[in-house]
């Protein structure tokens, strides 16, 4: 990705609208794309308990924010 808000870090935002950490797989950053996919999921999953559906929409808006803020520093 070049920078923020490159027309890569808007596809991988859009990416993780519909489908919680789809964003950071396309970064190619498939731990964080895993950890918000499973707490994502987990807590939609129990959303008759309502604090873990709470949590699961907290991680999904964040997972939408790091794709979207992604900076890639040389590292990968």
């Amino acid at each position: 990705m070049a920078s923020q808000g490159s027309a890569g870090n808007v596809i991988s935002a859009i990416c993780s609208i519909f489908f919680p950490g789809l964003g950071q797989l396309v970064q190619g950053r498939v731990l964080p794309a895993l950890i918000f996919a499973i707490i994502c999921f987990g807590g939609y999953a129990l959303w008759w308990l309502v604090v873990p559906a709470i949590i699961g929409g907290i991680f999904h808006l964040w997972a939408i924010l790091d794709a979207a803020t992604y900076k890639n520093n040389g590292y990968d």
